[in-house]
């Protein structure tokens, strides 16, 4: 299915996990999944490193394993250092497990020299996808403009590009303050991108993650969030529950705003996304079929 229809009929909400760095862990990544299956998730995206992360692999095999248990399952796939034939084996072999969602991306830029591929961006991605099979294809977005993008409303127009190019959907990237995401939806309707888009949330459960997100995606930190991790940086415990409890805080605001969806950054750890379903499952709203 294509997860697309699903925002037809209702508030979405799903998640995103990630193969483990190393081969001898893969076994836990199922176990996870075993745990999300119970909180009934519209689907569950699986991440793909850029050029040939050694663990690459595992992420369609997991993606596959989503759908045998039931649930819609989406991939990641960057197109940095891959060649048009790359791309076309890539959705041959999707297309064989019958995974029909894409979350087309450029990846990372690498430091030093690196393997071009035949992409540039991901709209370039996007667009080949489109011409080369029957895939829903989702884009990433970013409400505080992408690290290396000048400014917001440069960053809408690439936006604006992806969804003409074929992207029926959006995922966007962490943010710790709803105003931004309520502004930067403001934009995409007067750029006129009217496909859905799912907020990205990740519960920030200790400093060393929230420091290395910010470095790498350049994430404002709101002074609220500021004086929590101050004050419980030094207590572990205590940082995760204030971390759950922020997210939820963010989910519910948003869920009362109309949101067309959450997307939960897990980061593979079923404890945390529990707490936070149990906390706004019965807050989502279902939609009438016109």
């Amino acid at each position: 299915m294509k997860t697309t229809e699903i925002f037809k009929y209702k508030q979405v909400f799903s998640y995103e996990v990630f193969p483990p760095k190393k081969s001898s862990n893969v076994s836990t990544i199922y176990k996870t999944i075993e745990e999300l299956k119970k909180l009934a998730p519209d689907s569950i995206s699986v991440t793909y490193g850029a050029l040939g992360a050694k663990n690459n692999e595992e992420t369609f095999k997991i993606a596959s394993a989503i759908k045998s248990y039931g649930i819609e399952s989406i991939t990641h796939l960057p197109c940095i250092g891959l060649t048009k034939e790359d791309v076309l084996e890539k959705l041959e072999e999707l297309k064989k497990l019958r995974i029909e969602n894409i979350l087309a991306l450029r990846g990372d830029l690498p430091e030093g020299d690196y393997k071009k591929g035949d992409f540039t961006y991901a709209s370039d991605l996007i667009r080949f996808i489109k011409e080369n099979g029957n895939f829903n294809i989702i884009a990433a977005c970013y409400p505080e403009g992408h690290i290396d993008c000048k400014n917001i409303v440069e960053d809408v127009k690439n936006l604006k590009i992806k969804v003409d190019a074929g992207a029926s959907q959006l995922m966007t990237q962490l943010f710790l303050d709803n105003n931004v995401f309520y502004n930067f939806k403001e934009k995409c309707e007067l750029a006129d991108i009217n496909v859905p888009i799912e907020a990205g949330i990740m519960p920030v459960v200790n400093k060393k993650q929230i420091e290395k997100m910010t470095s790498l995606c350049g994430v404002k930190l709101p002074k609220k969030f500021i004086k929590i991790m101050e004050r419980y940086e030094h207590n572990p415990v205590a940082m995760r529950d204030a971390g759950i409890a922020y997210a939820i805080d963010q989910i519910v605001d948003l869920i009362a705003q109309g949101v067309d969806g959450i997307h939960l950054y897990t980061m593979n750890n079923s404890y945390i996304a529990r707490k936070v379903h149990e906390a706004v499952a019965n807050l989502l709203l279902e939609k009438k079929a016109s």
